[in-house]
């Protein structure tokens, strides 16, 4: 009796049995035949999307083709579940972001084991939960006891809708990168962790991750900034200070006529003079309120004059100094020396100002004019009005300049970098609490190991103005000082939920641990990460802080591994067609009717095709999807559309596509059941060597398995390898349909039969499990296909022992032959000469020419 593929069915059926069976619960790791597979654990926000669907779905595959392939795979999930969008939701619903937070988790755990994802979730974890950040406290405090987390007054980066700090990192373009509001600055105590120290081997290991995209190497490079040069003192003439800058081009130092300060700068309020210092501080004021971002261009160049000058240490030249817009108190010194000539930046302001410009450096062969040129020249060539440098070139000139400079006590060479040190304390309630107090007699002291974890407090008063709400929840703060006994306050600040998930990886390795973090034995022996899966919007970020980390616990001796991640996938987005209305914004799709909007009768604008997001209204719900066509249909299009690394157009003709495919794949079994199921599948090794259309059969199944296990196992190129088992079934259906010698008539056309169906199901399993889990069982296999090996195939099988050979006569094709692989081409000619449509072409006439390509094509001239 034929049955209807139904997916709702099979897939609830086949997740219980693996829920029984605890089918993903990865024993302990040994040896070589461990993998470690992990996606970027999510936040849980409340329901998946497709991107999650996608990223998840792409994991699945590689760890479900690993165990196939007879390793240990650890695959776990957990939740990154501290962070502000749970706070701003229990203040405008009313609710606690604990609940708000477990609910979430139940609806979006329920979600993923509906997708049939081989997680082991006896390993799940929650930041949230003290029994995991009460380890974030412990790795402050180890982290303090080595100098690596420490307290100190900053300007930082503050967004004023989240009302908290964020880090260099997370501001993106101006804007806070998670409400992108303009971000202002302000200066507070805040806790930072030292990943500066760690500079030279995070940059020096993205050289020695050949495994990871070039392009994300190369964010983090960029970001981490090594730059070699020299730190110089320029004295401030009648004054005791000196202005401290570095520079990468100490061959210039000659030609400084002005000095750049950040508004900031705290020299300043030194070194101004009197009649300036109004000015100066109103500019500073100025700067401050434009809200511009650290590192970026202001659109114009400003400055004022601060009313002091320095003194260049090389040529005794006084130099006017300005407070500027362009100059960062945050990179570098907050000082930059400005040499007009040959920096353009310089050159702009100098011109704008009315400053003097000084060349040092002539291209070779020419002498600059200072009074006719119109840009900087930064390029090499040779030293002039530099003194004993002059004539030099250049490139030499720096290395012999900057030991002057040595010699002379006003500088040294050194290196500097763009990072800086990781700011961690954040305004807001619902994080992880720093372990430290306050005593009047004390100063700060750490909560002593054995009393944590500090417990988040629940009784607390979310507003979302202000600084943290903790500062109002008096149980929680007045504790007694750890050292004397008196009455002390507790930090009010939590972590940045970014150090959450910089080690949740190495948690996942013994999650039940109650006396470590983690147990050194397993992240010994599960670490590094093999494969990890995640947006490319995580390079400087998480990527780079789960990199400093892992260092950083390494060398408290918790485990031996330099890195985290030994190969590196950056998946593309999920994106889909926007609808517009000029008068009502974005539109939902039953918004939209017939290209009118539905409010107002106006056309829409349709065909532009972003990311999908709940602001543009272009999100499509993952369980409606699965409800109408399955989960194993849901994720073989999130896999099909497009490789993994692009970005994936959404279009719902896609998906239906991919379910007519697996209601195909469903028939070819259910329709041949009874001949599938009388027969075992053909084995070259035991039975006699097959010919004609059957041994192609044979050869096209192992060809099939050869491409589709390195697509999968080696390339990711999982689209590529859903095709070749589509083009593998079609043709299936036509080998199914010959009714003779060469097809099913035979045992062992049913065998061979058998044997491509076979492969068809298990290659297919890592990407809709479900049905094949169902098909395989169908088939008469006793063991479910997650306990069932890869198919392998055969070398020998894959000899093609004939081959199409295409016969073209003075241009153009007028036979084709099939002939045995690599027949001699005296063997071929005789074949072609004897060919009857050759023949109508050649009788009569002289060849002129006879061109042989082996195993393809004879081209023929004849006149």
């Amino acid at each position: 009796m034929t049955r209807r593929y139904e997916p709702k069915a099979i897939e609830q059926a086949w997740q219980v049995v693996w829920e029984k069976d605890k089918a993903f619960k990865a024993v302990k790791a040994s040896g070589a035949g461990k993998r470690y597979v992990l996606e970027m654990f999510p936040y849980p926000s409340g329901r998946i999307h497709m991107g999650h669907v996608r990223n998840y779905s792409i994991g699945d595959v590689i760890a479900r083709f690993l165990m196939m392939k007879g390793k240990n795979v650890l695959h776990p999930m957990g939740w990154d579940s501290f962070g502000l969008p749970a706070e701003n939701a229990a203040i405008q619903h009313g609710t606690h972001p604990a609940a708000w937070t477990h609910e979430n988790i139940a609806n979006m755990r329920k979600q993923l084991r509906r997708m049939g994802f081989s997680y082991d979730w006896d390993r799940e974890v929650a930041t949230c939960m003290p029994d995991y950040y009460r380890w974030n406290q412990w790795i402050f405090l180890k982290l303090h006891e080595k100098g690596l987390a420490y307290k100190k007054r900053s300007s930082v980066n503050w967004c004023p809708d989240c009302a908290t700090v964020l880090a260099n990192e997370q501001v993106e373009d101006g804007l806070c990168w998670r409400c992108s509001s303009t971000v202002e600055m302000k200066v507070l105590e805040q806790w930072f962790l030292k990943i500066t120290a760690y500079a030279d081997e995070l940059l020096d290991f993205t050289y020695k991750l050949p495994g990871w995209p070039e392009r994300v190497l190369v964010m983090q490079r960029n970001w981490i900034g090594k730059s070699e040069g020299a730190e110089v003192f320029f004295p401030v003439d009648g004054s005791e200070e000196k202005i401290r800058i570095f520079t990468t081009r100490p061959d210039t130092i000659c030609g400084v006529t002005f000095m750049s300060m950040a508004p900031e700068h705290p020299l300043l309020e030194k070194i101004s003079s009197k009649d300036r210092i109004d000015e100066v501080r109103r500019f500073a004021e100025k700067v401050k309120a434009e809200k511009k971002l650290r590192g970026a261009e202001p659109a114009e160049k400003e400055g004022v004059f601060t009313g002091a000058y320095c003194v260049n240490p090389l040529t005794g030249a006084k130099a006017p100094v300005f407070a500027a817009n362009f100059v960062l108190m945050e990179y570098g010194t907050g000082a930059v020396m400005a040499v007009p000539a040959h920096d353009q930046r310089d050159f702009e302001f100098a011109k704008a100002y009315g400053l003097p410009v000084n060349a040092v450096i002539n291209p070779h062969g020419e002498i600059l004019d200072v009074k006719t040129m119109t840009a900087a020249f930064a390029g090499e060539g040779v030293m002039t009005n530099s003194g004993q440098f002059d004539n030099m070139k250049n490139t030499e000139a720096m290395s012999a300049i900057t030991t002057h400079i040595a010699q002379k006590g006003f500088g040294a060479k050194t290196v500097n970098y763009k990072l800086r040190d990781w700011g961690i304390s954040r305004q807001r309630y619902w994080g992880c609490p720093i372990p430290i107090i306050y005593c009047d007699s004390c100063a700060a002291v750490p909560v002593p190991l054995d009393e944590l974890p500090v417990i988040l407090p629940e009784d607390v008063k979310l507003t979302g103005k202000g600084l943290s709400p903790l500062a109002e929840a008096g149980a929680f703060i007045n504790v007694k000082c750890p050292k004397c006994g008196k009455p002390a306050r507790r930090e009010t600040d939590t972590m940045d939920t970014f150090v959450d998930s910089s080690w949740y990886f190495l948690r996942y390795t013994s999650p039940k641990a109650e006396s470590v973090p983690f147990e050194k034995t397993d992240a010994d022996s599960w670490m590094p990460v093999d494969q990890y899966i995640g947006g490319i919007e995580h390079a400087v970020m998480h990527l780079l802080y789960a990199r400093f980390f892992t260092k950083a616990l390494r060398d408290l001796g918790l485990h031996p591994h330099d890195e985290p991640f030994t190969n590196l996938l950056t998946q593309g987005m999920v994106c889909k067609e926007i609808v517009k209305c000029p008068e009502h914004g974005y539109l939902l799709p039953e918004e939209n009717a017939g290209g009118k909007c539905v409010y107002c009768l106006k056309p829409v604008e349709t065909g532009a095709v972003e990311k999908m997001s709940k602001s543009k209204k272009n999100i499509i719900d993952p369980d409606l999807i699965i409800e109408k066509y399955g989960a194993d249909t849901t994720r073989l299009f999130s896999l099909f559309a497009a490789p993994p690394e692009r970005d994936l157009d959404w279009n719902e003709e896609g998906v239906e596509g991919s379910y007519r495919f697996l209601s195909r794949v469903w028939r070819l079994v259910d329709d041949n059941i009874e001949l599938l199921s009388g027969a075992r599948a053909y084995d070259p090794a035991r039975d006699e060597p097959l010919d004609g259309a059957l041994k192609e059969m044979h050869r096209a199944t192992h060809k099939t398995i050869k491409k589709v296990t390195e697509d999968v196992g080696e390339n990711f190129h999982f689209n590529t390898a859903i095709s070749a088992i589509m083009e593998l079934v079609n043709a299936l259906y036509q080998f199914s349909q010959k009714d003779d010698a060469q097809g099913l008539s035979p045992l062992r056309g049913r065998q061979v039969f058998k044997e491509a169906v076979n492969a068809v199901v298990l290659m297919l399993a890592p990407f809709a499990p479900h049905i094949s889990e169902e098909l395989w069982k169908m088939l008469g296999s006793r063991e479910p296909v997650y306990r069932t090996k890869w198919p392998e195939f055969n070398e020998a099988s894959l000899v093609k022992a004939e081959t199409l050979i295409v016969v073209q006569i003075n241009g153009k094709v007028r036979s084709r032959l099939t002939l045995a692989v690599d027949t001699p081409e005296d063997a071929v000619r005789r074949a072609v000469l004897n060919d009857e449509k050759s023949a109508e072409w050649i009788k009569g006439k002289n060849i002129l020419k006879f061109v042989y390509v082996p195993n393809k094509i004879v081209n023929m001239v004849v006149s």
